[in-house]
Formats: C-alpha cells, structure tokens, sequence
C-alpha cells in the first residue's frame, strides 16, 4: 500500500478555500486525524459534491474510500509532517486535500 509523505509548512495557513471543507486542526495529531477522517469515509466528498451545479456530473472515482487508511503526524521544527498509508489513488487524494488544505501542503514523496 502507499505511503504519502506530506509536508505542511505553515500549519496555521493549512486551510482549505472553503471553511466547510477545510482543516481546523491545530496540531500534528488533528491533522492526522481529520486527513484519516476524509480518506476513510466519504463525509467530505459527499459535502462537496452536494455544493456543485450539477452534484450528478461529478466524477464518482473521486468518492473513493479506504477504510483501512492510516495517518500519523508529527511536529518538526516549525512544519508539521504527515504520513498517509492508503489505496486511495493520488488523485484523489491529491482533491482530498485540496479541499482540506487548500494550497498550505506539499507532497514530499510516495513509497
């Protein structure tokens, strides 16, 4: 299974363009968590895909879930690094966060 290495350089700017959408979290573990949250089940597609024009046009492969996906965070220095192990496709999880994030993230490395 991948892993996804993702790095949030600014944690405080880590926030998606939409509130509804986006991170809350303050600290390495809510991060993790919320990422887990959003990969395991499909709350936040399905939230996103009802606010389109035409809910129905969406892609439904974005709507990919796993729900044995695992994320693990952890300060270092001033950034916060996120490991997510999941059989979501890149591109989905790539939306994923986009939604979440908005551009406050960088994918690091993919093993």
């Amino acid at each position: 299974m991948p892993r996804y290495y993702i790095a949030l350089p600014d944690p405080d700017k880590a926030r998606g363009p939409q509130a509804e959408y986006s991170f809350n979290a303050s600290g390495a573990e809510g991060f993790a968590q919320q990422l887990q949250d959003a990969l395991r089940t499909d709350w936040l597609f399905a939230r996103w895909r009802d606010a389109q024009d035409e809910p129905d046009e969406v892609d439904p492969a974005l709507g990919a879930v796993d729900p044995a996906a695992v994320v693990t965070g952890q300060v270092d220095d001033l950034h916060i690094d996120l490991v997510a192990q999941t059989s979501i496709p890149g591109e989905v999880l790539k939306h994923r966060l986009r939604l979440l994030a908005g551009s406050g993230w960088q994918l690091r490395d993919v093993r």
